[in-house]
């Protein structure tokens, strides 16, 4: 697949094509039926400036592991507030073209649309695949939304700039929300209701949770590794 656009961008170039791309994402519900879900994200090695993309697929509805890739890469743009995608979403698409059979919907541990300029990680990534994507965070970015009731399964929406722009959901009774919203070729209901799908007991949607943990085990290992070869004083 031909890559949607260059990476070498300043910022002020990057926030100008978020805004035309921002422009291409397209709102559907999510496919009816599909066998393979994927869920991808990134963990960092602050001490040789690299990150660990990770991306794990699974059976669907089943939630079988069926693979895992990941990609350790140096860091190559900063770390800037709503500029997420271009920091992470190179070593992702790398991390796809290791899979042997790669996701037909992707899961991502950022945003989707709930984004200033409406397009975050997962839009941007979606976007690049051509693929359905799902954006599900642990932190709000931007929008406001009405309190949220304390038990499982209650949501309510997240807006911005007068927008929906997603939901602000809890997925354990009494403990803190998450934020969902849609990437590439979803919807705001379809969204949620996969995600919800998703829930195991803990608060991460099960798929982002072993993709989180493949992330962090690896950049242990690499952490580890670094401080094995460092002289014991």
């Amino acid at each position: 697949m031909p890559e949607l656009h260059r990476w070498d961008l300043q910022p002020v170039e990057a926030r100008a094509l978020q805004k035309e791309l921002a422009e291409r994402v397209r709102f559907r519900p999510l496919p009816a039926t599909f066998e393979i879900l994927g869920a991808a994200d990134i963990a960092y090695v602050a001490a040789t400036n690299q990150l660990v993309a990770a991306m794990v697929t699974f059976q669907w509805p089943d939630l079988t592991l069926i693979e895992s890739s990941h990609v350790v890469a140096p860091i190559t743009f900063p770390y800037i507030p709503g500029l997420l995608s271009f920091r992470e979403v190179p070593s992702l698409l790398e991390a796809h073209r290791k899979l042997r059979r790669p996701p037909e919907v992707l899961l991502c541990d950022g945003q989707g649309i709930a984004h200033p300029r409406r397009v975050g990680l997962a839009s941007h990534l979606g976007l690049c695949l051509d693929i359905p994507t799902v954006g599900c965070a642990k932190k709000l970015l931007c929008g406001k939304h009405d309190e949220l009731e304390l038990h499982r399964g209650s949501a309510t929406p997240l807006r911005h700039r007068d927008e929906v722009v997603g939901w602000v959901f809890r997925s354990r009774d009494g403990v803190k929300p998450i934020y969902i919203s849609p990437g590439h070729l979803s919807d705001l209901e379809s969204s949620r209701d996969l995600i919800h799908r998703c829930l195991s007991r803990f608060r991460i949607p099960e798929p982002l949770r072993q993709a989180h943990n493949l992330a962090t085990q690896l950049r242990k290992a690499l952490s580890d590794s670094l401080q094995g070869k460092q002289p014991v004083h």
